[in-house]
């Protein structure tokens, strides 16, 4: 497995199948490369590279105590683009991740970016406030932050059926379900809950109207994890090229459970 380091040191993994046009993949929330399997076998039979990156305290990278805030995790992403030299690539991103790559367009600007495919992002923002009634109230994020720091495996445990929407798409197996919580706790416990603090704390307005590159947001009616009227039914008002596209019983593991839909129409967008 190839790795990088940062500008602060911290040695990264990530993963580099195909050849031709380059697609980065960055993994939502506690999750790492290995979430977009059923994306990689598709996009590289189409002659497409995917790039797949393991933020740091996730997967196979280091686990510093240092660099979860959005920012950093950011410019992690621009030292990849750099590592490889990448150019007219595309970015593909889940949940945080999609915080994660606006950011990195607003700090390392749009050049080299062609387009963007967001799945069930964490954007614009996430946090009731004053200027901003369609957010979660800090009262609910606290008691559920609480929660996942006392019991950590439980709390993922009581949000698994949530999380691919199970009571309206039946044929996702327990299997999968375990797999992708076993994925999930994988990561490293303080990484876990600094990347999940910054995820909801993080205003990621500015960074949503000044994309310019075209934006496909993919997201579940039934998403309880990043509830699509707080996220990209405001995103697409801010971004000047966005589109918007809703899947009607789809959770926030629609990667998964919505991949074969997921995955067209990202391809129709990569084509467009």
């Amino acid at each position: 497995m190839p790795y990088f380091q940062t500008t602060d040191g911290t040695t990264l993994a990530y993963e580099d199948y195909g050849t031709g046009a380059p697609l980065v993949f960055i993994a939502g929330w506690s999750l790492h490369a290995d979430m977009w399997e059923y994306q990689l076998h598709y996009f590289v039979e189409r002659g497409y590279r995917c790039i797949l990156l393991d933020r740091r305290g996730h997967g196979r990278s280091d686990r510093p105590s240092t660099g979860y805030d959005v920012n950093t995790r950011a410019d992690d992403i621009a030292a990849l683009i750099e590592h490889l030299d990448l150019n007219d690539f595309a970015m593909v991103a889940h949940s945080a991740g999609g915080g994660e790559v606006v950011r990195y367009l607003s700090r390392h600007g749009q050049e080299r970016v062609n387009r963007i495919a967001l799945l069930a992002p964490a954007i614009p923002f996430m946090c009731q406030t004053e200027d901003n009634p369609f957010g979660a109230p800090r009262a609910m994020f606290e008691a559920s932050a609480a929660q996942l720091k006392s019991e950590r495996p439980q709390w993922f445990a009581e949000r698994a059926q949530g999380y691919f929407a199970t009571h309206l798409r039946r044929g996702t197996s327990q299997a999968v379900i375990d797999m992708e919580m076993r994925r999930c706790l994988s990561a490293s416990a303080y990484a876990t809950i600094a990347v999940q603090a910054e995820l909801f704390n993080s205003d990621h307005r500015p960074d949503v109207a000044a994309v310019t590159v075209p934006l496909l947001l993919l997201h579940g009616l039934a998403d309880q994890s990043i509830p699509i009227d707080i996220a990209s039914r405001q995103a697409v008002k801010l971004a000047p090229h966005a589109v918007l596209k809703e899947y009607w019983d789809a959770g926030h593991g629609l990667y998964i459970t919505h991949a074969a839909e997921v995955n067209a129409d990202i391809l129709e967008f990569l084509k467009s």
